[in-house]
């Protein structure tokens, strides 16, 4: 099969034109898919600027749709990252400043019962909710999906898979239908995308829109592309180191799979009126050879390397095609976006903005709010956690709790190669410092631990 031709969506301009100018109070309710990866660098996609893989499905996403160049994840880890995604708060706001574990001694996070979940608010406008893929935002009944507010599950619960065949963590089977324990056979990526057509086509018979959370596990590490994946990429790319040319043929595997989905879409008529959404839990891991372009940084950074995403929005006549916005965006975005798309009431309260306007080609002011960051982590992190804030374009940063707080215009330094010694006096300094020192204050009332046994 040639993945150059797996989705390639035609858009006539003219049909393209006169549907932009409809009004959007007047369209059925849309369907939405949000494409989450997980720890994909800034610099893994062709499209994204990598020349030594092809990517062409991810591609297509971005050149039929809408990229952003200055779309953050939450965090610099998983956990905290879907915990914003699903609630439209900061993660240490509903109680999750880590990674989510199954080790009671090294879990550093969880999810508050009063945390309204995406889901629950969809469902009540007459979504149905469905998430496929990995979870990671608790792993007792009471914090699953379908006590969140999903209608169906099929995925992965825990943190992450020791072996993408045989889906263990530690040894434990965290895969689930629903809350049944289910063991299929074949590669974790493979099974998300089959169930995922399963799905697309069921809903196809439905009347009733659809919420898709799809979160694949790649390309995080183990690194296991399938064999024939790999074999085509050391033959296309003999230079490649042994650990590069795995995670090339990684992310060309997990490419493939969302043409898969792409494809089932456009063959069952649903991508005329479906939102797509693609986008990294964080930053890409440099220890497995991945990367994030010339961003400084990875995995596990507050540098721009472990939090800026690659992020496309595709919808079918109504995003221009080959569009391209710099205006800020973070994950916890989509929640009020996905409400606005789905005529459902935004909770009030949310940290997120909705991104509708600048979506759909509209002014839209973004930057006008100072954005945080967190994590909790233990080992060399010592139980505490590290920040980042932006206002603008100017950053202060943590990369350890145990390091000075740096200092960063990155509208003249993007890459962070310059950190800035800050004058007493310095305004915007100052005001980063205060503004963080409040988010901290009031995250602070937020238990991440279970409270009662």
């Amino acid at each position: 099969m040639n993945l150059k031709y797996l989705f390639i969506p035609v858009l006539a301009l003219t049909v393209c034109c006169a549907a932009l100018g409809q009004s959007y109070a007047t369209q059925k309710p849309t369907n939405i898919l949000c494409i989450l990866v997980d720890d994909l660098g800034y610099g893994d996609l062709s499209c994204q600027g990598a020349t030594d893989m092809q990517t062409p499905n991810i591609d297509s996403i971005s050149a039929e749709g809408l990229t952003f160049t200055n779309f953050y994840a939450n965090s610099t880890v998983c956990s905290p990252s879907r915990a914003s995604l699903l609630t439209g708060m900061y993660p240490d706001k509903v109680g999750v400043p880590g990674v989510i574990r199954q080790n009671e001694k090294n879990n550093w996070g969880y999810l508050s019962k009063s945390a309204l979940l995406m889901p629950s608010v969809l469902k009540a406008t007459g979504y149905h909710t469905a998430i496929i893929g990995k979870w990671h935002l608790g792993l007792e009944s009471e914090n699953g999906p379908n006590a969140r507010g999903f209608d169906y599950f099929k995925g992965f619960l825990g943190d992450m898979m020791d072996d993408y065949w045989n889906h263990r963590r530690g040894g434990i089977n965290w895969m689930r239908h629903n809350e049944e324990e289910i063991d299929p056979e074949g590669h974790a990526t493979d099974l998300f995308t089959e169930w995922t057509v399963d799905y697309l086509k069921e809903q196809k018979a439905l009347a009733k829109p659809f919420f898709l959370y799809l979160a694949y596990n790649a390309p995080h590490f183990p690194i296991q592309p399938p064999q024939a994946f790999l074999d085509k990429v050391r033959k296309r790319e003999p230079h490649l180191s042994e650990k590069r040319a795995k995670n090339v043929a990684f992310i060309e595997h997990l490419d493939f799979n969302i043409g898969i989905v792409m494809k089932t879409l456009q063959e069952s008529g649903l991508d005329e009126n479906t939102l797509v959404v693609f986008t990294s839990d964080n930053g890409g891991a440099l220890r497995y050879a991945q990367s994030n372009g010339k961003l400084r940084g990875g995995k596990q950074d507050m540098y721009e390397g472990g939090i800026q995403v690659p992020t496309f929005f595709y919808w079918k006549n109504r995003i221009k095609p080959g569009s391209v916005t710099n205006r800020l965006g973070m994950s916890m975005d989509l929640f009020p976006t996905f409400c606005e798309v789905a005529k459902a009431e935004t909770p009030k309260g949310l940290d997120a903005i909705s991104l509708l306007p600048t979506v759909l080609g509209r002014e839209q002011v973004t930057d006008n709010r100072t954005v945080f960051w967190v994590r909790r982590e233990g080992g060399h992190y010592g139980g505490q956690a590290y920040y980042a804030a932006r206002y603008q374009d100017f950053k202060i940063l943590q990369n350890t709790p145990h390091e000075a707080i740096q200092y960063f215009d990155i509208g003249n330094d993007a890459y962070e190669k310059r950190a800035i010694e800050p004058a007493v006096d310095d305004a915007m300094y100052n005001k980063l410092r205060t503004a963080l020192q409040e988010h901290i204050r009031e995250a602070g009332a937020v238990p991440w631990q279970k409270t009662e046994k």
